[in-house]
């Protein structure tokens, strides 16, 4: 009876377990992370971010050791008289060297290092912006995955009713076997669609959250439905603003700045450097006196001055060097200007003509499609007409929904892509979603 009730009891405790375990699991699909959220995980954990915020430290430190003067020199300097076999006459000095920069060398290798650190920052800035439309675009990639799971699913339904009404009307002694054949085919044919939409789908949220730099579980909040809102800036207007905010065409603007800098640096670099020296000097020596020597020690203090020749180097290599970076920083700057109008209006183009197209379905195709689909299950159901006639309405009502669905993504795609052709996200008044 004792080892009854024990058994009773771990029965219970196991189920009390397996409940709360499962009620943990049930609280953790019901997490949601919306796009905004994956945004904000994604600029914090990105592998490539990361490593480029500790990059900026190279650079950081370059600039404060461009502001460093040469370090002094120290000489030290000792002699004996064991050459003039007179060991009681020696030499001994200190001294101390200065090399002396010229032509403004610090200042101007500072200003390089700040136009060094400027242009990386602005790259930083740059990635993310390639970060997030990759991570959008992955993000409208997976609500298409999805959304095509829920298709899948409901013309999956359908076809399974429409084997339940052939099965129906075959008992009845209304159709032929082959009729329910065919709704059979129909059915396993839809799980089978179902199924493949559902590895889809996970393999677009695993490729989605390889961006984010971390590990998730959790699901995603999808938005099924959205405002359409009119594009109210025109194609020049977000050229303007796009030349106002990307951060790519301001690091040329740093890189150029550089280049500038590099050649004023270069022609201060043709003047050499001064060395100056300061030295104090303590001699002993011996002096004849009679039949003795006297001792006698002289102290003195010794300036040093040394100028290079620039005879053969004048840094012509530096110079040269330097024009020939300003020159493919303008070349790059050109070059971007244009690539920047072209991504601003193509994305613009694609935007406005998605929006009509989805507008379309919405307005016209859609409605007109469910209300085809009700009559023709009607009629079958009525005997009024055959089999055939269900399965290709059925398949018109499943190629129609993804074709809806496929300009819905381009046209979250577009929106995306000229978000970041842009450099900002566009308000809602401006056609996008915050």
């Amino acid at each position: 009876m004792k080892n009854k009730m024990s058994k009773q009891i771990l029965e219970a405790i196991l189920t009390g377990i397996f409940c709360l375990s499962t009620a943990s699991t049930l609280m953790a699909e019901e997490k949601m992370v919306t796009l905004p959220e994956l945004v904000s995980i994604a600029l914090a954990n990105n592998g490539e971010l990361k490593a480029l915020r500790e990059e900026i430290e190279i650079f950081a430190a370059n600039k404060i050791k461009a502001g460093f003067y040469p370090n002094p020199t120290l000489e030290l300097e000792g002699e004996n008289g064991a050459r003039n076999y007179n060991k009681k006459e020696n030499l001994a000095s200190i001294g101390i060297g200065q090399e002396l920069l010229t032509g403004g060398k610090r200042a101007k290798r500072l200003a390089v290092a700040e136009q060094e650190l400027q242009g990386f920052n602005l790259r930083i800035i740059d990635a993310e912006r390639r970060l997030l439309l990759e991570l959008k675009t992955g993000y409208h990639d997976f609500v298409l995955a999805r959304n095509r799971v829920d298709l899948a699913r409901k013309s999956a339904e359908l076809s399974s009713k429409l084997l339940d009404i052939a099965k129906a009307r075959f008992a009845a002694g209304e159709i032929a076997e082959l009729d329910v054949n065919l709704a059979r085919l129909e059915a396993a044919r839809g799980e089978g669609k179902k199924r493949e939409a559902e590895e889809d789908s996970a393999r677009m949220r695993e490729r989605m959250l390889s961006l984010t730099g971390v590990s998730m579980e959790e699901q995603f909040a999808v938005a099924d439905s959205f405002s359409l809102k009119p594009v109210t800036k025109t194609s020049e207007d977000l050229k303007a603003l796009a030349l106002q905010n990307r951060p790519d065409l301001k690091a040329l603007h740093a890189e150029n700045r550089k280049g500038e800098a590099e050649i004023v640096l270069a022609k201060a670099e043709r003047i050499p450097n001064l060395t100056s020296g300061l030295a104090f000097i303590r001699e002993k020596k011996t002096v004849p006196a009679g039949e003795t020597d006297e001792r006698d020690t002289d102290y003195f203090v010794g300036l040093k001055l040394s100028v290079p020749l620039p005879v053969f180097d004048r840094n012509q290599a530096g110079l040269r060097e330097a024009r020939a970076k300003k020159a493919g920083a303008e070349h790059r700057h050109r070059f971007l200007l244009r690539n920047i109008e072209r991504e601003v209006t193509g994305a613009h183009g694609r935007l406005v003509a998605s929006e009509k197209t989805v507008l379309l379905f919405q307005e016209g195709i859609l409605p007109q499609l469910n209300e085809n689909l009700k009559l023709v299950q009607k009629s079958y159901r009525l005997g009024e007409v055959g089999i055939l006639a269900g399965i290709e309405e059925q398949k018109k009502f499943a190629e129609v929904n993804d074709d809806y669905l496929l300009a819905l993504h381009a046209r979250n795609t577009a929106l995306a892509e000229l978000e970041a052709a842009v450099g900002a996200e566009l308000s809602e008044s401006d056609g996008g979603n915050k």
